[in-house]
């Protein structure tokens, strides 16, 4: 089974988003981009915030791994 760190995957999100041009964003594409961004930093943030974030993210993509099965 792969695991995937919720971390690095935020943040080659981030990259990717960030690669784009900047005249093809809409207001809501740099929205979503920062809420990624912000939902990265929480969980790198070594908080009981940031582990709280991380445990309820690892258990959502638990349950959507267990349910594509």
């Amino acid at each position: 089974m792969l695991s995937i760190d919720v971390a690095v995957l935020l943040g080659v999100i981030v990259v990717l988003r960030l690669r784009r041009r900047v005249e093809a964003r809409s207001r809501r594409d740099e929205r979503m981009t920062v809420l990624i961004v912000l939902a990265l930093g929480i969980v790198l943030a070594p908080t009981e915030l940031g582990r709280g974030f991380a445990d309820v993210l690892g258990q959502l993509v638990g349950s959507v791994s267990r349910a594509g099965q």
